[in-house]
């Protein structure tokens, strides 16, 4: 039988007046299920609220016994309402007792129903309780019962969200909102941060849920949507995304979701139903959520995103809000939480206020991880669906260094982490008083320890940090960072910059590395299944002269009465290295010739990084005036093995007798040549592999300024003489022992060496 159902906008309008009553939470939620059971005409209407321990608690019901309310408890996946929470999707049923799931509660007097319908209680597509109603009778409820059901879910979530029943859970239980979260990511760089999310995109709150007139806001939905359609047509046909491959195809993902007229109806359906447009944006995507992210097939999760986003947006739209937080809107101990982002954006957000930044998307030679690496912030990415499960707020612990981010972490991992940060503060000032001793091994051996930087916002560490110079500037990251290519004078004003920064000491400058996997957002692309091998770096800009001499050219003048070191990346052959060599004198020419000032020296020299160099080298070492070891990317290359590939990084280790036996023959051929050699990279930050360097004869390592106490506490506690009489050994053909790694670490034990 039909029953007199008088319709979901009738409901949302008395679910209003209950939620505008100056009344506790228990009082609202026995008003709400009493108001869902005659709305409905059903005997039974009960919630059931989820907790942080995976139960499922009865809160209020109509029709069963009211004793039962905060006894009664299922887990998740038990009985059916565990059932609908674990796929969270409505279930109807005219005869419960016979699904293969239903599990009796005697407790709860429910024996005598059996028509049965639940729906999830969905925020975000997280499900925090059910919501179910029951008759004597066998019957199917109706399409609008349904839908009146998760739309009063939807008023019962928001009440979960603003913590209203916190108030009545039981003594010792927490609600799953408030469940501490652990999360295993990629650790991209050191450190830990503890403070509050701040949501990149923050999820635009909706608390209008109710419309007053529907056709009004049927109106309003039209006017989003088109306006959102013009958008993204309008990017599609511009020239500069025409062109842009992987970035095209996410655009043409957008249209296809935003002309879908299933989605669409879905949503006018809610507002026929009593929502308001941006309520029933937020219903439909929350209702989509839950289903996708139970779903297996890759494809259709990675386009959950594409959704998201574009709901998101729509919201926006129909509020009239802008995306992102101000920067006077960030706490103190921000934490910033993003899907992914750009440098730019990290740039835009200070320094002073991140304690970390925790991604989903991102790998270790992305551009946001390089600009975060070299502000010190520490990062973890492929934190799975960290973006739907934070609130702005929310506590948050990330330790860089582990790879593993907490959120709304219990009170003894805030303890232990806190003394973890108090324990490297006690370690950074024991750092900091060994600034200004010499960098010297306990027999004697000085070593140079320099700096990576990239900003300009990284040089004032140079002296706080007692860097010898600057080993590895990456000249891209302007480029990266701006939304135009610089011109020649702002290349030259910056370069200028960084030279009276550091005081007199050396600065070894990288020419550009753009290209391949390091795209600039105002130069046209091209498709590359393998850019970190593609066109890039040198090839391009022997490729494109104009970039490189516009480079050189600012580099020159910035430098003029100084020494200049500029280096090449990305070298495959000596000759690339010549003719990069002749396009410098030709500059220098041109600068001569029309009364400019010049540099007072100029070397030029070639980042190692491809290994067909390792079969030149005697021919290298007669053309430049000094290497540099670029060991991030000659290791990738050297083991084809993608550092940003999670299935395949951690197989291959840095400290590997192949590896060592290729970083001594480029040592050895600069030697015999008497060229100047400096190690660049990560493994130059480590303590232990920067030991096992030093063993292998290094004198000049580079790294970030985070690694530079670290680093040198290690070696004034090391005998550099004996290491080296140890390790070469081991890397001689026959060797018994080809466990490098474990042999400098028991090294390290018995001689008391800093680590």
């Amino acid at each position: 039988m039909r029953s007199n159902l008088a319709g979901p906008r009738l409901l949302l309008r008395r679910l209003r007046e209950v939620m505008a009553e100056p009344i506790n939470a228990q009082e609202r939620l026995d008003k709400i299920v009493v108001l869902i059971a005659a709305n409905v005409v059903a005997e039974v209407c009960s919630v059931y609220i989820l907790r942080a321990d995976g139960v499922l608690e009865l809160y209020a019901t109509e029709g069963l016994k009211r004793e039962a309310v905060h006894q009664a408890s299922l887990r998740v996946g038990q009985g059916l309402v565990g059932l609908i929470a674990a796929e969270a999707r409505p279930l109807n049923l005219p005869n419960a007792r016979a699904h293969p799931a239903f599990a009796y509660l005697p407790e709860t007097g429910e024996e005598a129903y059996n028509s049965f319908l639940g729906v999830p209680i969905l925020r975000a597509g997280r499900t925090l309780g059910v919501l179910v109603v029951q008759n004597q009778s066998h019957r199917t409820y109706y399409e609008d019962e349904v839908e009146a059901l998760q739309t009063t879910a939807m008023v019962i979530a928001e009440m979960v969200a603003a913590g209203e029943l916190e108030a009545i859970a039981k003594p010792g239980t927490a609600l799953d909102l408030s469940r501490p979260i652990r999360f295993h990511g990629v650790g991209l760089a050191d450190g830990v941060g503890l403070g509050h999310v701040v949501l990149h995109e923050p999820r635009v709150v909706v608390t209008n849920l109710i419309a007053e007139d529907s056709d009004h806001e049927k109106t309003r939905l039209e006017g989003a949507i088109n306006r959102l359609r013009l958008s993204i047509d309008g990017l599609l046909s511009s020239g500069d995304v025409a062109q842009m491959g992987e970035h095209r195809d996410v655009l043409e993902a957008y249209r296809m979701f935003a002309y879908d007229r299933g989605w669409i109806r879905k949503i006018e359906e809610a507002i026929r139903n009593g929502l308001t447009a941006e309520a029933a944006v937020e219903k439909v995507q929350s209702d989509m959520r839950a289903r996708m992210l139970r779903q297996t097939d890759p494809y259709l999760r990675e386009r959950l995103h594409d959704l998201d986003d574009l709901a998101h947006r729509l919201i926006r739209e129909l509020m009239g809000r802008q995306h992102g937080p101000t920067t006077s809107d960030l706490p103190q101990d921000a934490i910033i939480v993003a899907r992914t982002m750009g440098a730019a954006e990290l740039l835009d957000y200070g320094r002073d206020r991140i304690r970390a930044l925790v991604l989903e998307e991102g790998g270790p030679t992305s551009h946001v991880t390089i600009v975060a690496r070299a502000l010190g912030i520490a990062t973890v990415s492929q934190v799975q669906d960290i973006v739907s499960l934070a609130d702005a707020g929310d506590a948050i612990i990330v330790d860089g260094d582990a790879g593993e981010v907490y959120l709304r972490p219990a009170a003894d991992v805030q303890q232990a982490y806190g003394e973890k940060v108090r324990f490297r503060a006690r370690r950074q000032a024991q750092y900091r008083r060994l600034r200004n001793k010499p960098s010297v091994t306990k027999d004697g051996v000085e070593i140079r320890l320099l700096m990576n930087a990239g900003l300009l916002v990284d040089l004032p560490h140079i002296a706080e940090a007692g860097a010898a110079g600057v080993g590895l500037f990456r000249t891209e990251l302007q480029f990266m960072v701006a939304s135009s290519f610089p011109r020649m004078s702002e290349q030259l004003s910056q370069y200028a910059q960084v030279l009276d920064a550091v005081g007199g000491r050396p600065v070894t400058f990288r020419s550009l590395d753009i290209g391949g996997d390091k795209v600039l957002p105002y130069l046209r692309s091209i498709q590359e299944e393998n850019p970190a091998m593609g066109w890039r770096a040198l090839r391009l800009g022997l490729d494109r002269p104009g970039l490189l001499r516009t480079q050189v050219r600012a580099l020159l003048r910035a430098a003029v009465g100084r020494e200049l070191k500029l280096m090449f990346p990305m070298v495959s052959h000596v000759e690339e290295f010549i003719k990069a060599r002749e396009l410098v004198e030709r500059e220098l020419k041109h600068s001569r010739r029309h009364g400019h000032p010049v540099p007072e020296t100029i070397r030029l020299g070639v980042m190692v990084e491809v290994p067909s160099l390792l079969f030149q080298l005697d021919e290298l070492m007669t053309e430049v005036d000094f290497i540099s070891i670029g060991s991030n990317d000659l290791f990738q290359f050297f083991c084809a093995v993608d550092r940003g590939n999670t299935r395949v990084a951690d197989r291959f280790d840095t400290l590997g007798v192949g590896f060592l036996r290729a970083l001594k023959l480029i040592l050895d051929a600069a030697n015999r040549a008497h060229v100047p050699v400096t190690l660049c990279g990560e493994i130059a930050g480590r303590p232990l592999e920067a030991m096992a360097l030093i063993g292998l004869g290094f004198r000049d390592l580079s790294m970030s300024p985070a690694s530079l106490g670290p680093v040198k506490a290690m070696l004034r506690s090391l005998d550099a003489g004996r290491l080296s009489a140890r390790l070469l050994p081991r890397l001689e053909p026959g060797h018994p022992d080809r466990d490098v790694r474990a042999f400098l670490r028991q090294f390290a034990a018995e001689q008391d060496v800093a680590l």
